[in-house]
């Protein structure tokens, strides 16, 4: 059974093999993606993510376990990327009019995630003002939420893919293919996978005009990256996969220490790949 909804900015599929129970299954575990969408999208301007980025350095703040963990994770990425992923570059693309601006950069100077601490396992507050952007982590955390309820409901077996960042579990075997980034309309079989998730950065779909800015950016120099490349990272679970593809891009290092520390394998496919 396939179901595929649009979901996170991209297109949600969810493929169950063993077809018993699998409705309410499927149903809860979409319910589980759209709930870290209302949490985490920046684009809400009523979501927790747009009330931490106006309040949390005003007073502290409550928030949902699940948006907890993720901003936890994003810390700790953060700590062993030595500041290559970081999420609170939010302002520097709503600047560069890739994200809306649900509130005025008024502010003098942003913080990063780093300044975001942890009174409580879910309460925080911010050093500075923030405009943090979970886009980069929080579709693979959804990924990972939506298997947890497909266990939970004794799916034997399945994948979930969101937009390319992808989760699989069971004795079922998946083909992996990535876009080729020279032809992006050609796809390239780079393996197979049993039980893990892939995701991968590129860049070569961004849909700008002519003269506008990369959507990747270095948070230790503020600058938008531009690369022909994509690079694609294998973990355990999709919200690191996810994450550490910034780091694989933006320090165009697929041998970074930060990836060995995650249990997480980079591949970089170059941009004159012939298929």
């Amino acid at each position: 059974m396939i179901r595929c909804k649009p979901l996170l900015g991209t297109f949600v599929e969810i493929a169950i093999k063993d077809e018993s129970h699998s409705s309410v299954a499927l149903r809860e575990a979409f319910t589980a993606i759209e709930q870290v969408q209302s949490l985490m999208g920046f684009h809400n301007p009523e979501s927790e993510l747009t009330k931490i980025n106006t309040s949390a350095h005003l007073k502290p703040l409550r928030i949902d376990a699940w948006t907890a963990e993720v901003l936890q994770i994003s810390k700790e990425i953060h700590r062993e990327s030595q500041g290559i992923f970081n999420c609170g570059i939010g302002h520097r693309l709503v600047e560069a009019k890739l994200l809306p601006k649900h509130f005025q950069l008024n502010a003098s100077s942003f913080g990063g995630i780093e300044d975001l601490l942890f009174i409580e396992p879910t309460l925080v507050r911010s050093r500075l003002p923030l405009c943090l952007d979970l886009g980069g982590i929080a579709k693979g955390y959804a990924v990972d939420k939506a298997v947890e309820i497909l266990q939970a409901h004794n799916i034997a077996s399945a994948s979930v893919n969101a937009g390319g960042d992808m989760r699989v579990f069971g004795d079922h075997t998946q083909d992996i293919h990535i876009r080729n980034p020279a032809r992006p309309h050609e796809l390239i079989l780079i393996g197979s996978i049993k039980a893990g998730a892939i995701a991968t950065s590129s860049l070569y779909f961004s849909k700008r005009d002519a003269g506008s800015k990369s959507f990747m950016i270095n948070p230790i120099n503020q600058a938008h990256v531009e690369f022909a490349e994509s690079y694609s990272v294998m973990a355990n679970q999709c919200v690191y996969a996810d994450a550490l593809t910034k780091v694989a891009s933006i320090s165009e290092n697929i041998e970074h220490p930060c990836l060995k520390y995650f249990s997480a394998q980079a591949i970089k496919i170059p941009n004159t790949l012939t298929a």
